[in-house]
């Protein structure tokens, strides 16, 4: 007599155990994956970032980023006001500005040092030069007028008071320009005429 199978009994703890230990299994993968997602996510965003931060710096001007631009070199600007502020053009001669005229009409000025001499008939000292071989007196007035008060007393021929001799000791050449009495010794009559016309041409103007 054939006795049929019996089922199979199943216990309940070890389906709950194994169902358990499957969910656990299952939750812990698919957290593993989750943080897997967010960190290549937070990647991508920070490269994204900083992709756009260096694109902005390269757009703004230097001065926002930082970098010291440089500007136009403060020592010509200071010598070109230095030379205006030396060297005024007013409409006048100044010591400047003779020597600036005479180096531009091809005469190498060079002043002769110590104390000039006082010349009988004009009231103020002169400034002395030697040009080559020849000898220049500038004699610089505060205003026109008081260089015409002086040169009203003079005798052109002799650069001297009228009526006397005159002490120059050579034939000189009497040069009169607005505020501006020049006494020329030389014997080159083209570097009298040249001379001359390099100072009644002006003093420079405003």
């Amino acid at each position: 007599m054939t006795v049929p199978n019996e089922p199979s009994m199943t216990n309940p703890l070890e389906e709950l155990r194994t169902a358990l230990y499957a969910g656990a299994e299952l939750s812990i993968h698919a957290a593993m994956k989750i943080r897997l997602t967010v960190g290549l996510t937070a990647a991508a965003l920070v490269a994204c970032g900083r992709g756009k931060a260096d694109a902005r710096s390269a757009s703004l001007p230097a001065a926002a980023t930082g970098v010291a631009v440089a500007s136009a070199s403060p020592s010509a600007t200071t010598s070109s006001s230095t030379e205006k502020e030396t060297c005024p053009r007013t409409g006048q001669w100044a010591k400047c500005s003779v020597e600036k005229r005479l180096i531009q009409s091809g005469f190498v000025p060079v002043p002769v040092k110590g104390t000039p001499t006082r010349r009988t008939g004009y009231s103020v000292l002169p400034s002395v030069y030697q040009l080559g071989e020849s000898h220049l007196e500038v004699f610089l007035y505060p205003n026109a007028t008081a260089a015409a008060r002086d040169a009203a007393g003079l005798d052109t021929l002799t650069a001297s008071p009228r009526g006397s001799r005159g002490d120059w000791g050579a034939s000189p050449t009497f040069v009169r320009s607005v505020n501006l009495i020049a006494i020329l010794l030389t014997s080159s009559p083209v570097k009298a005429e040249r001379l001359s016309l390099a100072l009644t041409a002006g003093a420079p103007q405003p």
